[in-house]
């Protein structure tokens, strides 16, 4: 599996100088990353917004360094060599990448996960698979494990921590006689890697670096 290429932080918007006359430039773009934000120069904000913009090749974990870097190309409004751009992003933290499939502890460790949708729960044809969204549209849909990273992962330290905690309490579940299946921290971490890219990119997550 290729590794893939996610943005980290969230969107603040454009910030524009008081002058007379309106200068439409903005002047910088923020980002919030962690307890600080991160002031993004336009060509810096094309290539870190173009990130986003592709879900369902997101869900299918096809978005990475040369594919971002070919979109940023094609669409004409950003650096015409990205691989700089991408290169600082990625030093401050603002990308990350990862190999889905691969040994995830050392990028887990580095994030945490923030819920931006809501739960919906699940439905009477799938009650093994819960629902993410906005305004009553489902966007993604993943198992309980998941959503529950999903939903409290934020709570802990990092993504990782999240991930040891909760097959912590899952094995404790198991010993007082709940149903649960066995899963260790590096499998339920593989299981989030594969649906994080599309969380982010369809607006019901965004990443933060782990402080």
């Amino acid at each position: 599996m290729p590794t893939v290429i996610v943005p980290v932080g969230l969107n603040l918007g454009p910030s524009y100088r008081y002058v007379t006359p309106p200068d439409p430039t903005p002047e910088y773009w923020e980002v919030r990353l962690g307890s600080d934000s991160e002031e993004l120069t336009d060509e810096e904000f094309q290539v870190w917004g173009r990130a986003f913009l592709d879900p369902e090749r997101h869900a299918r974990l096809e978005v990475n360094r040369e594919s971002l870097q070919r979109d940023v190309i094609a669409a004409g409004n950003g650096p015409g060599n990205p691989v700089p751009v991408i290169e600082r992003l990625l030093d401050r933290g603002l990308l990350i990448e990862f190999d889905p499939d691969s040994e995830l502890e050392k990028p887990f460790r580095r994030i945490k996960l923030h819920p931006l949708a809501e739960g919906m729960g699940n439905t009477p044809e799938e009650p093994d698979r819960r629902l993410i969204g906005h305004n009553g549209q489902a966007l993604v849909k993943v198992n309980f494990t998941v959503y529950n990273l999903w939903a409290f992962s934020s709570t802990v330290g990092s993504l990782w921590d999240a991930c040891a905690i909760a097959t912590q309490l899952a094995d404790e579940q198991r010993a007082s006689g709940e149903d649960i299946d066995e899963m260790t921290a590096g499998e339920l971490a593989l299981d989030a890697a594969k649906v994080i890219p599309m969380l982010v990119a369809a607006g019901c997550a965004f990443l933060e670096p782990a402080q």
